[in-house]
């Protein structure tokens, strides 16, 4: 370990690009803690602490939180953190498969993609107002008055939320830059990973009675985090022969396809979508008409975040299910793979080339969403579950499924991105 450690330090790039990567993050987390001006980031916690145990406000404010770092506890300038970059950046990616222009762009290899992230940048902009607005809108239902939601005094507000999205934007993409790189990712990294002491630390000092549901849930999550892991990096490798120009044996390859092709996106999905009848019924919920009562009792007995039930339980996981079957269609693409490989003059053993290739590398990727869209949706439910049938609140779970598979994805892929940069760094003392 400390021989690991001394040669990232020798490498002069790489103990630069760290250095920059610790200075951003820093910023951002002191930027998670400037309030918005004008109100009082107090009364929004101890709304959030009076609405832990239950409410339909409460549960869709406490997965925002989640996913913001603790921004929102303080009501920061950052309050949204990167979900409208997140946003955005999965609209511009289903928009490729939707238009053929945007197509053509993302096949044009780097330049392509840059074109595709500035679109991105351009569509985060709109994203953050309307979702900055809507989620002043929902607070004030809730019961709370942090900020006046009349118009036109909102648009201050709904401002700075948006300037603080687009900071953090471009902190993490000067960190894929100047970085480490994966900046959005180490991001969302550090926001997940700066509320675990917190938790613990209320846990310890304040959380009698619920110490023993804590010390299972750490080994679920113990567990869960061993589980990730060895899920992350699973693989189906499909071999593939490349005739061989002069003499002998062709050249053997292979294509490796992963069993979480999606990775967090089904997650992100179903967390959307399961969460928006809970805020529609908060928008109806003073409505007087018994067809509406009747539907707002339903969503908030049965679809409820806060308090799910098992109908909840169980839709959570088929859309993750779901979701993971619709991305991977949309990202993997049989038919260009096989043409790509026969282009290239391969051929899968035993299989010819074209279209029966296609039909192979198409089985096998659904084959594998099956089995990685299963564990997506138990590690997604599996801390909710534990809320449900424990004392514990969601407030008081060192960490959500979905945390647990992006820490594990971004620390896999940093350890990665370091080997490469470390063996590229003894490369050049050897040339």
């Amino acid at each position: 370990m400390f021989t690991y450690l001394r040669q990232l330090w020798h490498s002069e790039d790489l103990r630069r690009r760290i250095l920059i990567t610790l200075g951003l993050l820093f910023i951002y987390r002191v930027v998670a803690h400037i309030s918005v001006p004008g109100t009082d980031p107090a009364m929004l916690r101890q709304f959030l602490e009076s609405r832990a145990g239950g409410g339909t406000a409460g549960g869709v404010v406490g997965i925002f939180t989640a996913l913001t770092g603790g921004s929102l506890d303080h009501f920061s300038v950052a309050l949204l953190g990167l979900s409208p970059y997140i946003n955005a950046s999965i609209i511009v990616q289903l928009c490729t498969v939707i238009f053929p222009k945007l197509e053509a762009m993302s096949k044009e290899g780097i330049q392509g993609q840059q074109e595709l992230n500035r679109y991105t940048r351009y569509l985060t902009f709109p994203l953050a107002f309307v979702q900055s607005y809507g989620f002043l809108i929902l607070l004030s239902r809730g019961g709370l008055k942090l900020v006046d939601t009349s118009f036109p005094a909102v648009l201050l507000p709904m401002l700075y939320a948006t300037a603080g999205s687009l900071f953090v934007m471009w902190i993490g993409e000067l960190i894929t830059e100047k970085g480490i790189g994966n900046g959005i990712s180490l991001i969302i990294f550090g926001g997940i990973v700066s509320g675990i002491p917190a938790t613990m630390s209320s846990m310890f000092l304040a959380g009698q009675g619920k110490l023993g549901p804590f010390y299972l849930f750490a080994i679920v999550s113990i567990a869960l985090l061993i589980a990730v892991v060895l899920f992350t990096d699973a693989h189906r490798l499909i071999p593939i022969t490349y005739a061989n120009q002069g003499a002998g044996r062709g050249v053997q390859g292979g294509i490796p396809v992963r069993l979480n092709q999606a990775g967090m996106v089904p997650i992100i999905f179903a967390v959307s979508l399961i969460t928006f009848p809970a805020i529609i019924a908060q928008f109806f919920s003073s409505a007087s008409r018994p067809q509406l009562q009747a539907i707002v009792s339903f969503i908030n007995t049965y679809v409820n975040p806060q308090n799910p039930s098992v109908i909840y339980l169980i839709l959570y996981f088929l859309l993750v299910l779901v979701f993971t079957y619709f991305y991977v269609s949309v990202t993997f693409k049989p038919e260009d793979i096989a043409e790509q490989i026969q282009k290239r003059g391969g051929f899968i053993p035993g299989i010819r080339p074209g279209k029966q290739t296609a039909e192979l590398l198409a089985r096998t990727s659904n084959h594998l969403n099956l089995w990685g869209g299963t564990f997506l949706g138990l590690v997604a439910i599996i801390p909710i579950a534990f809320t449900k049938y424990s004392p514990l609140s969601r407030a008081d779970l060192i960490v959500s499924g979905s945390g647990l598979i992006i820490i594990v994805g971004v620390v896999m892929e940093l350890i990665r991105q370091i080997n490469a940069q470390l063996l590229a760094h003894d490369y050049e003392k050897l040339v």
